[in-house]
């Protein structure tokens, strides 16, 4: 069995992260800095991404090497988009991703560059992430394929039918866990998770969850996702506008009630995106008792 698979297969709630390759080094001191209190949340596996159009791919692959030498227990995946890339700089990647212990990939179109109308494949490359996830399957069939979902829909889909077919392709090409992009109302979720059963999609389908710490900067993110925040939430946002304290309570006290909610309505885990900072997820997985501290 692939190691999602056995993962997942273990009825237990699994929580991950997702990390991001920073600019600097004092960045990547940051990073590892609060990597130590994650740590400490027993994660399932920590994933990392890179920036738009591939643009930090090296230093994806750096973070991830740095992770595996400190936490080499920590199983890991690495975000691949098909932009940018032909089909044999895909599979080099790859292969420069399994030499450091890389086990998983999160295979992904990627984002249509600003300015560009219509997403445009690389000479000989990849159109559409289905088609990395069977270039997965078919040539590095150990590894684990993560694909993502669209809770509200992808931005770019004409409908959330079509969204859930293009889904159910990259399921049907080989990905063993489907990650949804961030949201804010559970509803949406569980929504979304009924419509993937009846589509016929049997895979994991983890909810993907940032607290929000800060309005103003997830405002910038939920406008590039389309994701959407929900008013109750910004209200009580907007009361501590003038305070960072006062939001960072407010956006940690309402991720930790939706975990709690997820979990206890069946969902397989929690996949955190704690934007390489550590107290919000930490305490989220403290009030939920979902880590056991490392000795």
């Amino acid at each position: 069995m692939r190691p999602l698979r056995t993962l997942y297969a273990s009825g237990k709630p699994i929580i991950s992260f997702e990390l991001f390759p920073p600019k600097t080094e004092k960045g990547m001191e940051n990073l590892f800095e609060h990597l130590k209190e994650l740590v400490n949340c027993r994660p399932a596996y920590i994933t990392c991404t890179y920036g738009a159009g591939g643009s930090t791919r090296d230093r994806t692959l750096r973070v991830l090497e740095e992770v595996r030498k400190r936490y080499p227990l920590i199983p890991l995946a690495s975000h691949l988009a098909c932009i940018g890339n032909s089909r044999d700089e895909l599979r080099d990647f790859i292969r420069s991703a399994i030499a450091i212990g890389v086990s998983s990939i999160v295979a992904l179109r990627g984002d249509t560059p600003q300015g560009q109308e219509t997403f445009e494949p690389a000479p000989d490359g990849l159109r559409y992430a289905n088609e990395l996830v069977a270039l997965i399957r078919d040539e590095f069939p150990e590894l684990g394929v993560i694909v993502g979902g669209y809770p509200e829909t992808h931005p770019e889909a004409p409908s959330s039918a079509v969204d859930l077919e293009n889904l159910k392709r990259k399921v049907d090409a080989g990905a063993d866990v489907v990650i949804t992009q961030m949201f804010f109302e559970n509803a949406d979720y569980f929504r979304f998770r009924e419509r993937c059963e009846n589509m016929g999609i049997a895979v994991p389908i983890v909810p993907g969850l940032l607290p929000v710490t800060n309005l103003a900067q997830i405002r910038r993110i939920t406008a590039l996702g389309g994701a959407h925040l929900t008013p109750k939430l910004v209200r009580r946002l907007e009361v501590h506008g003038d305070d960072p304290e006062g939001q960072y309570a407010v956006g940690v006290y309402h991720a930790a009630k939706q975990a709690e909610e997820l979990i206890a309505q069946g969902a397989p885990g929690i996949h955190f995106y704690v934007l390489n900072k550590s107290r919000a997820a930490a305490l989220i997985c403290r009030a939920l008792a979902l880590f056991t501290p490392v000795e």
